[in-house]
């Protein structure tokens, strides 16, 4: 048996628990990854949510890792000899943890996306040349079959030449709304969705048409969300808050009591840290955008039209890829309709509850690939059925990086640093666009890559 490497683990949040689960062999379809990884340190500015996952962990038969300051990264890595830490931290703090985990000497895995902006990535590019490190930014949406099979039907030439690509993304109003009551509601923390949300979309783009990002044009603004919005649409006074707010707070109220797992992580470990998870979405004060659109131009000569709406009746995507031989669509509806219930809400966080989907006769979910070359009928693409959540995909993802697959041909789904760097630049450059009303080139930007 080879023997197992030793992983840390910073920021124990909702998605720390895909991570923390596969090393336990909780999470459907990484059942080998116990074989290969061990948790055995992890640290977070909250003792609450550690003591939760804490419990988990030793319920699932093995010891409990040890704990460590966040200010004391150096120590956790030296003291306990890790081989790699996963960092899943609020976006801007990502940067500092991934430089001083690779100069204490450990490889780093870290939740997407890689950094918020360009001096970000410029401080992990030197980073990593000084220390010979490895960085991989996750991009679970790569492994999803349904993207999987439609840079299959790419990469095999069924359309030819790649000319252009667009891309619409809708975000509901259950998902959508939950970035503008969190954190990420604030520019200087997660870059806006251009960057916390988008960079998965980006890097799908980059990875399907094989070609890097070159110039960026943007428009976007908050037009939906956010405090004048609500008073232009007469939408009165609402609770700071969404817990217990009943009827005042509307669909648009999170109740964190009434989620067993919204309340283990974070209601009832405010007192730790004062974070506050359920922030109301038309409070004053939120700095991201809710509509996005850009032009992106690649090297290879394509051209990408994308838009992302936040608050949207329903959820998914649709893509539409042209070449010189065709054109291939992939439509996804995930959740086909937002439905209140006779109290008038909703649960509001789709990533604890990944089988929830209410029921739409017109349009249900669904997933549909479809390839038409010139002068022939259009054929509908087999997809073939995944595991766990993300469309299938973690799964695959989690298999591959604790196994540290580096050759993944055809597919290619592996994804290194320059890949990270990619996906954020063309939203660190669209951020900048959306600032001067210019387009902006990426080469200007002076990432590395």
């Amino acid at each position: 048996m080879t023997q197992r490497e030793r992983y840390g683990l910073i920021g124990a949040g909702s998605r720390a628990g895909m991570y923390i689960g596969a090393m336990s062999g909780t999470v459907l379809g990484a059942e080998r990854v116990p074989e290969v990884a061990e948790l055995v340190a992890w640290s977070d500015v909250n003792p609450g949510r550690l003591g939760v996952y804490e419990r988990e962990v030793v319920a699932a038969g093995h010891p409990a890792p040890a704990r460590y300051a966040v200010d004391d990264l150096e120590r956790m890595i030296a003291d306990e000899r890790l081989d790699r830490v996963v960092i899943t931290t609020p976006d801007f703090t990502h940067a500092e943890f991934i430089v001083r985990a690779l100069r204490a000497g450990a490889d780093v895995v870290v939740e997407k996306p890689l950094t918020i902006d360009a001096e970000s990535v410029r401080r992990i590019g030197a980073a990593i040349a000084e220390t010979g490190r490895e960085v991989i930014t996750t991009f679970n949406y790569r492994y999803s079959p349904r993207n999987s099979t439609l840079r299959r039907v790419i990469a095999e030439g069924r359309i030819g030449q790649v000319t252009s690509v667009h891309f619409e993304w809708a975000l509901d109003t259950v998902h959508g709304a939950d970035y503008f009551r969190r954190w990420h509601r604030d520019k200087a923390n997660s870059g806006g969705l251009f960057i916390h949300k988008a960079s998965h979309h980006f890097d799908l783009v980059n990875w399907w048409i094989g070609a890097a990002p070159v110039r960026v044009f943007a428009s976007g603004g908050l037009r939906f969300y956010g405090a004048e919005n609500a008073a232009a649409r007469g939408l009165g006074d609402r609770p700071s808050r969404g817990t217990g707010a009943g009827e005042a707070g509307g669909p648009f109220s999170l109740d964190l009591a009434a989620d067993a797992r919204l309340t283990e992580l974070y209601l009832d470990q405010e007192h730790h840290d004062g974070y506050l998870r359920d922030r109301d979405v038309f409070d004053d004060g939120i700095t991201i955008e809710d509509n996005l659109a850009a032009l992106v131009d690649y090297d290879s000569g394509a051209t990408l039209s994308y838009s992302l709406n936040a608050h949207a009746p329903w959820e998914g995507y649709r893509v539409t890829v042209n070449g010189t031989e065709g054109r291939a669509e992939l439509e996804v509806v995930e959740r086909g309709a937002v439905l209140i219930g006779e109290d008038g809400r909703v649960v509001v966080d789709p990533s604890m509850h990944p089988d929830h989907s209410p029921v739409d006769e017109v349009r249900p979910d669904s997933e549909r690939l479809v390839l038409q070359r010139h002068w022939e009928g259009a054929q509908v693409v087999p997809i073939p059925e995944g595991i766990g959540s993300h469309g299938g995909g973690d799964a695959y993802l989690l298999q591959h990086l604790f196994d540290r697959v580096t050759d993944d041909a055809p597919l290619g789904r592996v994804a290194g640093y320059a890949d990270g760097v990619r996906a954020v630049s063309v939203g660190i450059a669209g951020n900048r666009s959306l600032e001067t009303g210019e387009p902006v080139r990426i080469a200007d930007l002076d990432l590395g890559v």
